[in-house]
């Protein structure tokens, strides 16, 4: 049977840009219902400023807190080297770096040109490789920006050549605004599958436009085997005017083993996840599924 890999991104992607504050144990909670759900690798935190982002105030307490998981794989994304200090001194499976594929987005999200935040990357990919903590490289507004408009394949790519060559352990395409298209998508992606060659590439989509799950299954059809989602669709990028949540884990799990693709999560553990993961969000969750199972179990549909 095929497989999928499943990342989520809610305790960190989903909830650093609430307005109302989310307690340290309330993501312990949720942390802990993804786990239970068969969700291991996670992205829990970021090591940003707090002045930026103040939900990930607690990026310390939290990681200290989810030490003891052996079974979870924690990732944090960190902004520059001065995060990358403070994340090295948890149990990490791995490190998430940022840049834009646009100088726009890059400038406004990080405060540094392309060239500049590349250069910093390496710097913190040598560190890594020290530590043995593995890195991924993020590629935003892969397939369309806020400021600049449509992205030149291209400068995607060229980004890609770099890091592979620079030896990163993996790396994620994000569709931050929720513009792709499926036709985009395949094309995109098997450019990325085909230079990354043995190196795991992910992709990040956001369901904007109503479109996160058929991307998603565009890119399974173009190669892509690791998707970032979060619990009930919940997040969006704070740099990105008008993006609306991420493409939600559950639908994306009901997709998959609908189709008899296995991505070892218990569905049902993980509708109580993504219930728990709305409870703590202000918006409107994108999740669909959430809602159809509910009406299910009170005899309401099919």
């Amino acid at each position: 049977m095929e497989s999928v890999k499943i990342i989520d991104v809610s305790p960190r992607d989903g909830l650093q840009n609430e307005p109302k504050s989310v307690s340290l144990e309330q993501k312990l909670q949720l942390v802990n219902q993804l786990l239970a759900a068969g969700i291991h690798k996670v992205e829990v935190t970021s090591f940003v400023h707090p002045v930026k982002v103040p939900q990930m105030a607690d990026a310390n307490e939290l990681l200290q807190a989810l030490s003891d998981k052996e079974n979870l794989e924690a990732i944090a994304l960190i902004p520059n080297l001065k995060g990358y200090e403070r994340a090295r001194e948890h149990r990490l499976s791995e490190v998430n770096w940022v840049s834009a594929a646009t100088e726009t987005f890059n400038e406004k999200n990080i405060g540094m040109t392309i060239e500049d935040n590349m250069s910093q990357f390496l710097k913190v990919l040598e560190e890594a490789k020290k530590d043995g903590i593995k890195t991924c490289f993020s590629v935003a507004v892969s397939f369309g920006c806020p400021y600049e408009g449509d992205v030149d394949e291209e400068n995607v790519l060229q980004i890609v050549r770099r890091i592979k060559e620079a030896g990163v352990d993996r790396i994620g395409i994000a569709d931050t605004i929720g513009i792709a298209t499926p036709d985009h998508v395949e094309s995109l992606m098997k450019k990325v599958l085909a230079i990354a060659g043995d190196t795991p590439v992910a992709i990040h989509l956001h369901d904007t436009r109503g479109l996160g799950l058929t991307n998603a299954y565009a890119a399974y059809k173009a190669g892509v085997r690791v998707f970032e989602t979060s619990a009930s669709g919940i997040g969006g990028c704070p740099f990105a005017p008008g993006a609306a949540g991420n493409l939600a884990t559950e639908d994306l799990v009901y997709l998959f083993e609908r189709m008899n693709i296995s991505t070892g999560v218990d569905f049902q553990k993980l509708l109580g996840a993504a219930d728990y993961a709305a409870s703590l969000s202000t918006k409107n969750p994108l999740g669909r599924i959430r809602h159809v199972e509910k009406q299910r179990e009170e005899g309401n549909v099919r």
